[in-house]
């Protein structure tokens, strides 16, 4: 599942006539990259959700034939669900009874998606979380079994755990890397939640009795573009499909 349905408030003005998914890069739109490294990595079913500027999407997406893949149109213009509800709404497309992959539009990477899908597979985990040791104010914090236990805002100084003992210093921390590979006993979980909710809530509410497992970048480079300031540095970003 791609996340295409954020507003792209940090890349206003550029947002306000076209959609983040399809800001482009090295003359293609992000859209496209991320679909082309799916394919490469052996993706055929795509699940595309969609609100700002919905329209340009769905018309990218017919004018490319699809790009010969199966991608299916999670529709959220009634009403934008945030990372876990949209993840929710998509369910009948997702629960095919295999794990799936969801990767946000606007993250740039060469990492090997394969062995992450892997990963997860031959682990017990209900969800695997790509993560990195990059600088970042907002950190998940993970314990010595990489086994999530927590949040922590660095600036702020807040703190976020199931746990009523919690002490963020005893934990490693890590930025998520907005890829993450779920399994379908996630969306059974979901179906008690509301509409809309962020999944980083959702995990941090089940990790207790479900594992939500850390995998840590070893070998790769990864961008967020949504924001102004990486827009430049994605112009030249090795590797793109």
């Amino acid at each position: 599942m791609i996340l295409a349905a954020g507003l792209g408030t940090r890349l206003k003005p550029l947002t306000d006539t076209v959609p983040k998914a399809l800001i482009p890069i090295q003359g293609k739109p992000l859209l496209e990259h991320l679909i082309r490294r799916l394919a490469a990595a052996g993706f055929r079913e795509i699940v595309v959700n969609v609100h700002h500027l919905a329209g340009q999407i769905i018309d990218f997406l017919k004018a490319h034939d699809n790009f010969g893949l199966d991608i299916r149109i999670s529709d959220e213009r009634a009403c934008l669900l945030d990372t876990g509800g949209g993840i929710k709404h998509a369910a009948s497309y997702l629960n095919d009874g295999e794990p799936f992959l969801v990767h946000n539009v606007d993250i740039l990477s060469d990492i090997d998606l394969r062995a992450l899908y892997k990963a997860h597979c031959q682990s017990h985990a209900m969800a695997t979380l790509l993560v990195s040791d990059r600088p970042a104010s907002r950190r998940l914090l993970f314990d010595k079994e990489q086994r999530l236990c927590g949040w922590q805002n660095r600036q702020s100084g807040e703190v976020k755990s199931p746990y009523a003992d919690f002490q963020a210093g005893a934990y490693t921390g890590y930025a998520f890397g907005g890829i993450h590979v779920l399994s379908p006993e996630a969306l059974d979980c979901m179906e008690t939640w509301s509409d809309r909710f962020s999944i980083i809530d959702f995990y941090l509410n089940v990790c207790p009795e479900h594992e939500v497992q850390a995998w840590p970048v070893k070998a790769g480079r990864l961008l967020d573009v949504g924001k102004p300031e990486t827009l430049a540095e994605a112009e030249g970003f090795p590797g793109l499909i």
